[in-house]
């Protein structure tokens, strides 16, 4: 069953944004940034409360910006998905979920070592340029179902 609602739209979206932000760290990469956005629309916590769908996490707004830096500087997040990142997104979406970024609900790249707390965060671990992060147990029990 299915982690969130989703239609064929949801998954040519969700595999542009995991190409745009993970493609240089291959499949395995692109599927832990699939985690975090599958996450944010399960999770009703924190910064993510009044999204629900796949399409409110790759576009919502947070202090004037998208969360998600591709939708706005990203050439790749406005090509058509290929036919591997969508069944990598339908992976996601059809809870496939793994360390780091199982319950994670952010990530960056920082160019150098993964900070242990990222804006109050706790660090969840790392793949290749990413480090993943997840809230404190308690916080936002919704993600860890």
């Amino acid at each position: 069953m299915p982690r969130v609602k989703f239609t064929d739209s949801d998954v040519a979206l969700m595999a542009r944004m995991m190409r745009a932000e993970a493609v240089g760290e291959g499949k395995q990469g692109m599927l832990y940034v699939g985690n975090v956005i599958v996450n944010r629309a399960v999770a009703d916590c924190l910064d993510f409360r009044d999204v629900r769908t796949i399409y409110d996490v790759i576009y919502q707004v947070q202090g004037g910006n998208y969360s998600f830096e591709a939708v706005q500087k990203g050439n790749l997040f406005y090509n058509r998905a290929r036919s591997v990142e969508k069944r990598l997104a339908r992976q996601n979406l059809n809870f496939w979920r793994q360390h780091p970024a199982k319950y994670s609900l952010w990530y960056f790249a920082p160019g150098g070592e993964c900070p242990p707390t990222w804006f109050g965060q706790t660090f969840a671990g790392q793949f290749k340029n990413h480090c993943y992060y997840e809230p404190e147990p308690g916080t936002c029990d919704s993600v860890y179902r």
